[in-house]
């Protein structure tokens, strides 16, 4: 405190808006450490598949982006190792206690326990166990398959307690010295924007889903491949018939669904905790199209000329979700979308947290 014109000046920094409250900071460190944990093995795993394989390094990385690079041991698919990266990003967040790795950490986690329930599923044959014992490296594989459980289930535990609550109302004035400023009216000025950029994304990602549900009918139509057997592929473990860290093209497609319905619902709804979720999903999901634009190119389907209606299809659908999960990238990542504090960072004065005067009458200034 300081004092100015006979009054009594606040000067001391306000609280981080982004930072995680300290009753919260074991929650978000144990969760962080779980993922990490997680991801670390994931990347033994790459490195493992690097150093058996014939390609060298450059090969996994041109493969990161190019599907018909020179194949070698793959131990892992793009959508590991997109999990990958996404697991160690969102741990170094819930390490340095930030609130928008909260929904991402917890997404991650249904995620994990998703993949896991289908590995326990698949155990419950017979066949499938005698084909882990049979694999030399299938005890390794279980093993991690186990500390991915363990993983999301401590990351689960953790973090859904560890709601986040916005400052609003009235709030006691710091030493008394002064009555308390609201910060309503300047959530409220600002609330108008984040739920408009929240359902935009959530609209975006429910397009995605209703496009991605419709192809994966038709094409099951094309196929000829029943409801039963599509989900048996997808939830069943055991219905690849080998021990692998990978999943199904089905289990990917049925769980992307599923998330993109999810969150585009929370986010049309205007849920404030959703905006890691929004962030951490499009991203993964952008690096996956992004595959798919330069399979496209390096096949010569841009150069071809577009003789079926599914090539057409193919190509209106890859476009509509690249352009949407740049976009909700982009969004999700303004400071504009934050639920935390963003008109104030934009504002002085009251609004902004920041100093005030408290005059003898005790009005605020």
């Amino acid at each position: 405190m300081v004092m100015q014109d006979g009054g009594a000046v606040d000067v001391r920094p306000g609280p981080d808006p982004g930072r995680a409250a300290p009753g919260h900071a074991r929650a978000y460190r144990t969760a962080g450490a779980a993922l990490a944990v997680y991801g670390g093995a994931l990347t033994a795993w790459t490195v493992y598949g690097i150093i058996q394989g014939d390609g060298s390094v450059w090969d996994f990385f041109e493969g990161l982006f190019n599907p018909r690079a020179s194949f070698f041991m793959w131990t892992l698919g793009p959508g590991e190792w997109a999990l990958v990266v996404a697991l160690l990003a969102v741990a170094a967040g819930a390490l340095a206690l930030r609130r928008v790795a909260r929904t991402g950490a917890l997404l991650l986690g249904w995620v994990i326990l998703a993949q896991s329930g289908r590995e326990i599923v698949g155990l419950c044959h017979a066949g499938y166990r005698q084909v882990y014992a049979t694999e030399a490296l299938g005890g390794w594989v279980l093993a991690t398959r186990a500390l991915g459980l363990v993983a999301a289930l401590v990351v689960v535990v953790a973090l859904l307690p560890a709601v986040e609550r916005a400052a609003g109302g009235a709030e006691t004035a710091r030493d008394g010295l002064r009555p308390a400023v609201t910060k309503r009216s300047c959530a409220d000025a600002d609330s108008w924007w984040r739920r408009r950029l929240s359902r935009i994304c959530g609209v975006l990602f429910l397009g995605m889903a209703a496009l991605r549900l419709a192809w994966t009918v038709w094409g099951m139509s094309e196929e000829r491949i029943d409801v039963g057997t599509y989900l048996r592929s997808a939830l069943d473990g055991a219905a690849a018939g080998a021990v692998q860290l990978s999943h199904s093209s089905e289990f990917t497609t049925l769980s992307s669904v599923v998330v993109l319905l999810v969150l585009g619902v929370l986010a049309v709804r205007g849920n404030r905790d959703v905006r890691g979720a929004l962030l951490v999903f499009a991203a993964v999901e952008l690096y996956l199209t992004v595959r798919t634009v330069v399979l496209l190119t390096v096949t010569g389907f841009f150069g071809g000329p577009f003789v079926t209606g599914e090539s057409t299809l193919s190509l209106v659908m890859t476009a509509y979700e690249l352009a949407a999960t740049t976009s909700v990238v982009v969004l999700a990542t303004g400071r504009s979308f934050s639920a935390y504090g963003s008109y104030e960072d934009r504002l002085s004065g009251p609004c902004a947290g920041g100093t005030r005067r408290s005059w003898p009458d005790g009005r605020a200034g």
